[in-house]
């Protein structure tokens, strides 16, 4: 799965993860361009703006790797207070954790064993 780019983010404290929420906290926006990075090309974006002060209250970016066909989705929804988001990450239907400098899904056994869902 080509997620370096998110690894690297995660590693340098710009994307952590919320156990809460089963999600990230990061800037959507460099998110985005991680998955970019990573070679998804943009093909669906789209901001929902709902509150009064007219500033997106989320969004939703897909895109899809032409080398590989696997397809990658970001959800975000954003905080009141905090120019970072609620972001949930997908590549090829299956939720992205980064852990570790590794890459590595929910259902992975090595995530469960280190303190992650079981």
């Amino acid at each position: 799965m080509p997620v370096g780019a998110l690894v690297d983010l995660h590693d340098q404290g710009r994307m952590t993860w919320t156990e809460r929420e089963h999600g990230w906290v990061a800037v959507p926006d460099e998110v985005l361009e991680a998955l970019a990075r990573g070679g998804f090309q943009e093909c669906k974006r789209e901001m929902t703006t709902s509150r009064r002060d007219l500033r997106p209250a989320g969004g939703v970016w897909q895109g899809v790797n032409r080398t590989t066909g696997s397809v990658a989705s970001a959800i975000w929804v954003a905080r009141a207070t905090q120019c970072q988001a609620l972001v949930f990450v997908e590549i090829d239907g299956e939720l992205i954790n980064v852990n570790h400098g590794a890459a590595r899904r929910p259902d992975d056994a090595s995530y469960r064993d280190e303190g992650g869902e079981s």
